[in-house]
């Protein structure tokens, strides 16, 4: 039997509606068609993440490895090409992936070794510099889901969020971000992002100390990619240090990389307003720090 966590089943519905209760539902025979299909034996307990059923399994030849599942979108669409561009430099790498479904064969890292399991947090800052600085310096291809498109969209929707903000200081900040995004708006770059590189996407593997899981890609500019290392496992008075550290390792101009860091706020900012909440204080305080950086 294919196990469907309970969590994963909850997340898809809360997000997705009718359309993640259908990929729930269908969940156990996809997984057992791509069982038989590319000859996998089912090797763990299934995993999870919110958007994917992650099955340990080996291949015909008995190598491990890992079978995901996940709903065909613009996010998970863009997560194979990618993958094949890095091609297991710095990131996980791709070894078969079905195109209709957005079924993907993946390597098999070590998930009880993750980069935020890592006590000294500065280090494991340095370690998401460097996966980003290598990540970062392909440039994306032109099909690729586009920053400049995001970034637009955010300054349209910016007037309309503010006047769901009732407290006046969260507002002026949040409208600070969008006028540090539209600063740099008309330049959106045009390297292959990650876009969600957090300590919880940083696997241990035994070919390499560390690699990427989980991209959501985009053509854009890298500072976009700070804000994760930078809000989780937070800690304000260590902003600027890590603020400082993302940008020096990857070679960013400081006053681009804070524009676009800034900007990431404010799409968080965004989502938060959308799904009927404030914004929330640790992101908006680390735009306050950052403002004078």
């Amino acid at each position: 039997m294919i196990d469907v966590p309970a969590a994963l089943a909850a997340e898809q519905v809360k997000y997705n509606g009718p359309a993640g209760h259908a990929f729930i539902t269908a969940l156990p025979d996809l997984a057992q068609s791509f069982l038989d299909r590319w000859r996998l034996r089912l090797d763990g307990p299934s995993m999870h993440g919110v958007s994917a059923l992650v099955l340990p399994v080996t291949t015909a030849d008995g190598a491990p490895a890992v079978l995901k599942l996940q709903i065909l979108d613009e996010e998970s669409a863009g997560e194979p090409v990618a993958l094949r561009l890095w091609d297991g430099d710095h990131a996980v790498r791709l070894l078969r992936h079905d195109e209709p479904t957005a079924a993907m064969l993946l390597e098999r890292l070590d998930p009880t070794r993750m980069l935020s399991h890592l006590d000294d947090v500065h280090e494991a800052v340095l370690v998401i510099a460097g996966l980003l600085a290598r990540l970062t310096a392909l440039p994306a291809p032109k099909d690729m889901r586009r920053l400049a498109d995001i970034a637009h969209a955010m300054l349209e929707q910016t007037p309309h969020a503010l006047k769901h903000v009732s407290d006046p200081a969260d507002r002026r900040l949040t409208a600070d971000c969008a006028a540090a995004l539209s600063e740099v708006v008309a330049e959106p770059g045009d390297r292959l992002l990650h876009w969600d590189l957090h300590y919880e996407n940083v696997l241990a593997a035994d070919r390499a100390p560390w690699l990427a899981i989980d991209p959501k890609p985009l053509a854009g500019d890298p500072g976009f990619e700070l804000l994760p290392a930078i809000v989780d496992r937070y800690d304000p008075a260590d902003v600027r240090w890590r603020f400082d550290a993302l940008t020096g390792v990857l070679g960013l101009d400081r006053d681009r990389a804070r524009a676009w860091t800034l900007a990431r706020v404010l799409q968080d900012c965004l989502w938060e307003i959308e799904d009927g909440r404030p914004p929330e204080p640790r992101r908006l305080e680390t735009a306050r720090l950052l403002r004078r950086a």
